[in-house]
């Protein structure tokens, strides 16, 4: 396509448009029904300059004046409260439960890793010697040692911070370089769980397994469960660059990072409810089964509220997308 025969014949009715747009005083039924007009030619146009010529300068301008006559044809948008309740009671979890075919195979996967490397290092004392000396991890092990005291060792609303903090980054990563096909994914999954697999290995050969699982499961169950969700929705967005479906490869990542950047935020909210009970019960003073109780009370309440809400907003055709208008246009048509 010859770029400069095309602005040719198309200038008049950019600048005609743009015309329009700078209008001070309110259109007439025939102006507002030629903006639309020109609105959805110029949105055709901008698509065919894209794919063809992508010119910076030509794309950007031309970008800049759908967006703006978007903006006059759909009216401005502000956010509500009414938004935040259909993101949490609909939008986050139909998300979450749409991806669950890729973050329940996740955690199962990730769950066997860390009992296979646990019992890997319990069993095999030459193991244990190469993560450090015979004194060093009796310390660590030992009634009173570091597995125990790190939950008490800061103050309980400082740790539950910073505990949500790094949480919290540890989910972004994983959905964020999801589009690197995946990949940093599963070694942030790994790290996780030989993290998770030497507590166990070490602790089960101290024999104080039930003491290390009394001290993981109160907020570990619901943490853990929302960075397997993030993994999930990471490795699905990788898929997704491999294999975009019946849609352009452009088109499905916009859709799956939409819905990526929303589950961020609403994994966020759940971490901090981990972080809560990993700050406050965690080291708290109540009989072992107490605060296991906790733990999987909030994660069956998770879990219902994913299965329940999520799959009644994900079958009522939700899928944590932006809404309509929100969205940017995908398929411009020319009038």
């Amino acid at each position: 396509m010859d770029l400069d025969v095309y602005v040719t014949a198309h200038r008049a009715e950019w600048e005609r448009l743009d015309h329009l747009l700078g209008r001070g005083r309110k259109l007439t039924g025939a102006e507002a029904d030629e903006l639309v007009a020109l609105y959805q030619r110029t949105a055709t146009h901008l698509s065919i300059v894209q794919s063809s010529t992508p010119d910076p300068l030509l794309t950007a301008r031309l970008t800049q004046l759908v967006a703006r006559a978007r903006a006059a044809v759909t009216g401005t948008r502000r956010s509500s409260w009414r938004d935040a309740v259909r993101f949490l009671t609909a939008g986050f979890p139909a998300a979450v439960y749409r991806s669950r075919h890729w973050w329940v195979p996740t955690a199962v996967l990730s769950t066997l890793l860390a009992v296979l490397i646990g019992w890997w290092i319990g069993t095999h004392p030459e193991v244990q010697a190469s993560l450090g000396a015979s004194t060093d991890l009796r310390e660590m092990t030992r009634p009173g040692g570091q597995y125990e005291t790190y939950y008490s060792s800061h103050p309980a609303a400082s740790f539950a911070a910073q505990v949500w903090t790094n949480n919290a980054q540890a989910a972004a990563m994983c959905l964020v370089l999801g589009a690197f096909l995946g990949i940093p994914v599963l070694w942030i999954l790994f790290m996780n769980m030989l993290n998770l697999g030497v507590g166990i290995g070490l602790m089960s050969s101290a024999g104080r397994l039930d003491v290390f699982l009394g001290l993981i499961l109160p907020h570990g169950l619901l943490e853990l469960t929302a960075v397997f969700v993030a993994a999930g929705t990471g490795l699905r967005l990788g898929w997704t660059v491999i294999d975009p479906g019946p849609r352009t490869r452009r088109a499905a990542l916009a859709e799956q990072g939409r819905a990526a950047v929303g589950m961020a935020i609403g994994l966020a909210l759940v971490l901090f409810v981990s972080g809560l009970l990993e700050g406050f019960i965690t080291p708290s003073g109540l009989p072992t089964w107490a605060r296991i109780g906790i733990g999987i009370t909030a994660e069956l309440a998770f879990l219902t509220y994913v299965y329940v809400l999520g799959g009644r907003a994900a079958r009522a055709g939700d899928t944590g997308d932006l809404e309509e208008p929100d969205r940017s246009a995908t398929l411009p048509t020319a009038a």
